[in-house]
């Protein structure tokens, strides 16, 4: 059996004619310049980020798939918003976009309202990273 070459996204993704000027984003506490006027998905994709989240269960890596808000398999981390559609959000400049890994934390506001009775019988909040 031979090795099947990998594909570069390099070639896949072109700059439109009349794209909007590029912003300034950091992913995953990286500096990246990535084209204006589109989803964060087109715009990460477009500067070459393959891998967006892990799966909860396995970890295995995802992207985005439909580009259109339908799979989630775009999810992300959003200026701390977690579980964000990074394909309906549009890019703005200075956006500080992570990695979703695993299944998202819980809001400490959801945290804050669990009673004691309510509680007592249900399993631990935590997600799959055991947090």
């Amino acid at each position: 059996m031979t090795a099947r070459p990998t594909q570069s996204t390099s070639s896949l993704f072109k700059p439109l004619a009349n794209a909007e000027a590029p912003v300034d984003i950091w992913f995953n506490d990286a500096p990246l310049r990535v084209p204006g006027g589109r989803s964060v998905a087109a715009a990460l994709l477009a500067a070459g980020v393959a891998r967006f989240r892990s799966t909860p269960v396995s970890g295995a890596p995802r992207a985005p798939y439909c580009m259109m808000g339908a799979c989630f398999e775009c999810l992300v981390e959003i200026d701390g918003v977690p579980a964000r559609q990074s394909c309906m959000v549009e890019v703005r400049d200075g956006m500080r976009i992570r990695s979703q890994e695993g299944a998202r934390d819980l809001p400490p506001e959801l945290m804050q309202d669990a009673t004691p009775a309510a509680t007592q019988n249900a399993p631990a909040l935590e997600n799959a990273d055991g947090r």
